[in-house]
């Protein structure tokens, strides 16, 4: 019973979060000097056709009447227009591109499984790699690998991700040849080729990422192997591989997934700079084009959709929070 209060009061708060993030998003996006029936009007855009298209969007309605037919058209759907020309847009509706002739929704699942191929592979990558040498480092404090790591994680934290991916390229692409410089491969047509395009990508922000979780999971283990529950364990005789592995690890976890959540969640956004280095059609290449388009919908529906996924993955470390401590469950 406690547990299903705690995942209701989470869940209960993420959709008032939600509603304040739509709320926000739509007016600042709504509230800049551009008209999107202007932008949709055409060559030549008469008076007449321009009030048209207002007419046609919605966009004749009062400002809170717009934001509740958005806000109802992610629930139930939404129509513009009447008649045979009227277009209507599928729950959950996002918005509707004019400029581009589809849903927000349609545009945002095309480009989806790229950005989540990259992001799910390169984040199991720089969770494993900088949490496991972030531990061995904690263990074998003072040592040459140690300080090895420690240059290496400076390295990785100061130098931009478009310069390693420049760098990749230069390197492992064209110099060595080992590895493809660009494209993708869905997985669906060949994993082997898939997997093998995306192996440079995965490697830049693997190695952009795992310095943070080096760091923290550093500083998080020695921190921990100083409490006075570790000395007791290995007073008691256990070995050293179940008081690091059981007790120790298990509480520097807690922070590590706060953090895993939200680079994750925002990562699925859109990685904006890594696909353009390696000319990936994700949801980052879809919001820099809805900007340079001044496609306000589409940029919106790209903006509420990043928002989504950050808030999902707080959730999802909350819940988390409440299997690796119990005690998460009673606040």
């Amino acid at each position: 019973m406690r547990t299903l209060k705690f995942v209701a009061g989470r869940l209960a708060g993420t959709l008032l979060v939600l509603l304040v993030v739509v709320f926000i998003t739509y007016v600042v996006f709504y509230l800049v000097p551009s008209d999107p029936a202007q932008l949709s009007c055409g060559r030549p855009c008469t008076e007449q056709n321009l009030a048209l298209a207002r007419e046609f969007m919605g966009l004749d309605d009062p400002a809170w009447r717009q934001f509740l037919d958005f806000l109802g058209g992610i629930v139930t759907g939404r129509t513009f227009g009447v008649g045979a020309t009227s277009i209507h847009c599928a729950a959950p509706c996002f918005g509707y591109s004019f400029q581009q002739n589809a849903d927000v929704v349609v545009l945002i699942s095309e480009r989806l499984p790229v950005t989540f191929s990259l992001g799910v592979g390169a984040a199991v990558l720089w969770l494993v790699t900088g949490v496991g040498a972030g531990v061995f480092s904690a263990l074998r404090r003072g040592t040459a690998w140690d300080r090895i790591t420690l240059a290496g994680s400076v390295a990785g934290v100061s130098a931009p991700v478009y310069l390693v991916g420049l760098l990749g390229i230069l390197v492992l692409g064209f110099t060595l040849d080992v590895v493809p410089v660009g494209g993708y491969v869905p997985f669906a047509e060949s994993p082997v080729d898939w997997a093998w395009h995306l192996v440079l990508p995965w490697l830049v922000l693997a190695f952009s990422h795992a310095a943070v979780y080096l760091r923290l999971t550093r500083s998080q283990m020695l921190e921990t192997l100083g409490e006075d529950y570790i000395r007791t364990a290995r007073a008691n005789g256990l070995r050293e591989s179940t008081v690091v592995g059981k007790h120790a690890l298990r509480n520097v976890l807690l922070p590590i997934v706060t953090v895993f959540g939200l680079d994750l969640g925002a990562l699925l956004g859109g990685a904006v700079i890594t696909e353009r280095v390696f000319s990936l059609p994700g949801l980052g290449g879809l919001l820099i084009d809805a900007v340079n388009q001044r496609d306000l919908p589409l940029l919106l529906g790209c903006t509420l959709f990043a928002a989504f996924l950050i808030v999902l993955a707080n959730v999802l470390v909350d819940l988390c929070y409440g299997v690796l401590d119990p005690r998460a469950r009673l606040t």
